[in-house]
């Protein structure tokens, strides 16, 4: 069984800074890519960032030159830098790991909050 725990979460003025952090445990030999999706009310999960195992990243253009990704291959763990936040970032943020073979596993969220 494998598992995917965020943490970092919070709220914060515009302007401001949070560090989000994904911890994959289990029986995991391999990560693949790993991720960070978000979700909106009444909006659809959207990617954010994601990690390839080799290092590579890709970002959702509204977050370019504010967020970064990046992992821990020692500790599976991924994290996700995200400054300069705007109210529009509000949001559940969840994790998302390609695992072993390739199977795609989900955190359970955690809340970012940005305020005016």
């Amino acid at each position: 069984q494998v598992q995917l725990v965020e943490s970092g979460g919070g709220l914060v003025q515009a302007g401001g800074s949070l560090r989000l952090s994904c911890v994959a445990s289990g029986s995991i030999f391999s990560i693949n890519s790993m991720g960070w999706y978000r979700q909106a009310p009444g909006k659809e999960r959207e990617l954010v960032a994601r990690v390839a195992k080799g290092g590579g990243t890709n970002y959702a253009d509204t977050v370019k030159g504010r967020f970064t990704i990046s992992r821990d291959n020692a500790k599976n763990t991924v994290y996700l830098q995200m400054n300069s936040l705007k109210p529009e970032d509000t949001a559940v943020y969840y994790c998302k790991g390609n695992i072993n073979y390739g199977f795609n596993y989900w955190g359970q969220g955690t809340q970012v909050t940005v305020s005016s």
